[in-house]
C-alpha cells in the first residue's frame, strides 16, 4: 500500500519546514544570532564594537561560531513548527472553529512545541559564543551538573515568546487570507449578477423589438 496522501502533505511540509529554517540560519541568521548574543553578553559595547570585536576574535568565520548546534536546531525546529501546527490546526477545522481562530491556536501550539528543541540548541550556541568550551565539554558539564533542565535556562520565557510570535503571524495570515476569499468570492458573485441582469435586459430587449416588429 502507498503512503497516504495526507501523511506524504504532512511529511513535505515538515521537510520544507527544516530547509527553509536551515538556508535562513546558514546564510544571514547565524552572523546576526552571533552578534545580538556577543551584544547581549556584552551591554557596554556599541553596535559597532561588538562587531569590531567578533571580527578581530577569529574573522568572518566568527560570525559562524555554533553552526553546527545551529544547524541541528533550524532544522528540528522547522520541521516541529510545521508538523505540529498542521496538524493542531487540522483538528481545529474538524472541531468546527474559524480558519482565523485555528490559525491562532494552531500558531501557539507549534510555536511552544518548537522549545522542545531550541531549548538545547540556543543555550549551546550561546555557549559557543560567549564561553571558551568546546561543543562536546559544554554538554558533559550541563549534563553532569543540571541534567536535562540545564539544556533550558528560562525555558518558560522562550515557550511565550515563541507562541506570541507564531500565533499572530499564523493567525493574522489566516485572517487576511479569508478576508481575500471573500472579497473575491463576493466579487464574484457581484460579477454573476451583474451577467444575469445584463442578459435578462437583453432578453427583455429582444422580447420588445419582436413585438413591435409584430405590430
Amino acid at each position: 500500500m502507498g503512503v497516504p496522501q495526507m501523511a506524504g502533505t504532512k511529511f513535505e511540509k515538515a521537510r520544507n519546514g527544516a530547509l527553509l529554517q536551515m538556508v535562513e540560519a546558514a546564510t544571514l541568521g547565524m552572523p546576526f544570532e552571533v552578534w545580538k548574543t556577543h551584544m547581549a553578553a556584552n551591554r557596554t559595547q556599541t553596535t559597532v564594537q561588538a562587531f569590531r570585536t567578533i571580527y578581530e576574535k577569529g574573522g568572518p568565520k566568527a560570525f559562524w561560531a555554533g553552526t553546527s548546534a545551529k544547524m541541528v536546531e533550524s532544522a528540528s525546529k522547522g520541521a516541529v513548527l510545521m508538523l505540529s501546527k498542521e496538524l493542531i490546526k487540522d483538528q481545529c477545522l474538524s472541531s468546527g472553529i474559524s480558519p482565523t481562530y485555528a490559525g491562532f491556536i494552531s500558531g501557539a501550539g507549534g510555536g511552544v512545541c518548537q522549545v522542545s528543541v531550541m531549548g538545547p540548541c540556543t543555550f549551546l550556541v550561546t555557549s559557543m559564543v560567549t564561553g571558551t568550551k568546546s561543543m562536546g565539554e559544554q554538554i558533559r558539564t550541563t549534563w553532569s551538573s543540571n541534567g536535562i533542565r540545564g539544556f533550558y535556562p528560562g525555558g518558560v520565557a522562550i515557550a511565550f515568546r515563541q507562541a506570541s510570535n507564531w500565533a499572530s503571524r499564523q493567525g493574522f495570515t489566516d485572517a487576511v487570507r479569508e478576508g481575500m476569499k471573500k472579497c473575491v468570492h463576493s466579487s464574484q458573485l457581484a460579477w454573476q449578477e451583474c451577467h444575469r441582469d445584463v442578459s435578462y435586459a437583453s432578453n427583455d430587449v429582444r422580447m420588445l423589438f419582436k413585438r413591435v416588429d409584430v405590430l
